[in-house]
């Protein structure tokens, strides 16, 4: 005989208090979970009747020790939790399942008995089938984020922002380039019911829309890699003075003009330290031969380099003493030469270096030039004086004489100009 108070299954007649399955439309037809599992049908009782859970839900699906002690209860109302309140609410689903149970207890329990425990591996296939596949491009693709992504935000004062209508959060201007390229795709619409041709009039419009976007972006790090916003705001002029050090030589210059069409392929400060890298290369190379002399003139110690660059400016500057006084010598010499057809003549003591420079490209006697330049200014004064005179120039001087002798008597302030 039964003992009072257990239940047992009708078909198994196995014990069923801690938890029975009992059939809403047969009497006194009470089954275990095993049985119930495998679909037992007993007298007029089927398998696909309705059932009802007895025994409140107060035993445990996974075991005391796996599951930390959660009812089927509690397994209930979490599964209609993640269902009314979503994945990642975990707040509000342990105020849903019980205030027995914190957030972080529902999230773990959630993780790693549905999703990476056994039920979710058998529910959870590795390949969803159907499942949207990104057709993002991680590295500058069509669909890029890169085109999306905004720069870091231009360095520029709230006046300059709207001088140029630019709108920092987003890296926008107001006026972009191609400003009517949205109108590509503001219309497009994915029907079910297009054909082939429609499909792929679609997809050229999708690629000439990104074509522009591309554009629009190659456009706004060009302005980022050249400084161009701070060239027409006229800040680039006051930066390039703080941060030039050195002067560009002329073959700089020449160099920087035959290699302007690789600017389209570098960025200005690779640009700035290509040349700046030149440099440094061009003073190594020339203290590694400045070594190499120390080294040739049996130099092996920086110490002793300080002495010899010594001797040799003092060697140097005699040489220039001596090539100096040469060169004066030599001019002397040709001076010499130079009036060596008057200076045996009369009167040549009496001429200055000008007058025996004008006499001897004259061809004209120092006697001859002082009786010339005696009578020319003794007219001069007496025209001043108002004392009217008659010039008597000796016969041999002609016209082409007289004018060159008033000229330079004229320039070196012995008449004046305008009686001349």
């Amino acid at each position: 005989m039964a003992e009072l108070g257990k239940k047992y299954c009708v078909y198994c007649l196995a014990e069923v208090s801690p938890l029975r399955f009992r059939c809403t439309e047969c009497q006194d037809i009470e089954l275990c979970p095993e049985c119930f599992s495998a679909g037992a049908e007993i007298g007029h009782h089927r398998r696909y009747h309705g059932y009802q859970l007895v025994d409140g839900g107060r035993f445990t699906l996974w075991g005391p020790e796996a599951e930390g002690g959660w009812t089927s209860r509690e397994e209930q109302l979490l599964l209609d939790a993640i269902e009314q309140f979503g994945f990642g609410n975990w707040e509000d689903m342990a105020a849903h399942v019980g205030a027995s149970r914190t957030p972080q207890e529902v999230m773990e329990h959630y993780v790693s008995m549905y999703i990476h425990g056994n039920l979710g591996k058998a529910c959870i296939p590795d390949t969803i089938p159907n499942r949207v596949t990104d057709h993002t491009c991680p590295s500058g693709g069509p669909l890029s984020p890169s085109l999306t992504t905004p720069l870091p935000p231009l360095d520029i004062s709230v006046a300059e922002q709207q001088q140029l209508g630019y709108m920092p959060l987003r890296d926008d201007y107001e006026i972009e380039y191609d400003q009517d390229a949205e109108t590509l795709i503001s219309g497009l619409s994915v029907n079910y019911d297009d054909d082939d041709v429609e499909i792929e009039l679609k997809r050229a419009h999708v690629d000439m829309y990104v074509r522009k976007l591309k554009e629009r972006q190659r456009r706004k790090n060009i302005a980022r890699d050249y400084n161009l916003v701070p060239a027409f705001l006229g800040k680039d002029k006051k930066e390039k003075e703080k941060t030039l050090k050195r002067k560009i030589t002329k073959e700089e210059k020449e160099l920087r003009l035959k290699l302007r069409p690789l600017y389209q392929f570098m960025s200005c400060q690779e640009f700035d330290d290509l040349f700046e890298n030149m440099h440094k290369e061009k003073m190594l190379r020339a203290k590694i031969r400045e070594l190499q002399r120390y080294r040739r003139n049996g130099i092996t110690k920086m110490e002793e380099s300080a002495e010899y660059e010594a001797a040799r400016h003092k060697r140097e500057k005699r040489k220039e003493n001596k090539t100096l006084a040469g060169s004066k010598r030599g001019k002397e010499d040709s001076k010499d030469g130079e009036f060596a057809a008057i200076e045996n003549l009369p009167g040549f003591e009496l001429l200055s270096d000008r007058e025996k420079v004008l006499c001897s490209s004259l061809n004209l006697s120092p006697a001859r030039y002082v009786t010339v330049k005696t009578i020319i200014i003794k007219d001069h004064l007496q025209k001043r004086q108002g004392i009217p005179s008659k010039s008597r120039l000796p016969s041999y001087l002609d016209k082409v004489l007289k004018k060159r002798i008033l000229n330079f008597l004229t320039e070196s302030g012995w008449i004046s100009r305008d009686t001349s």
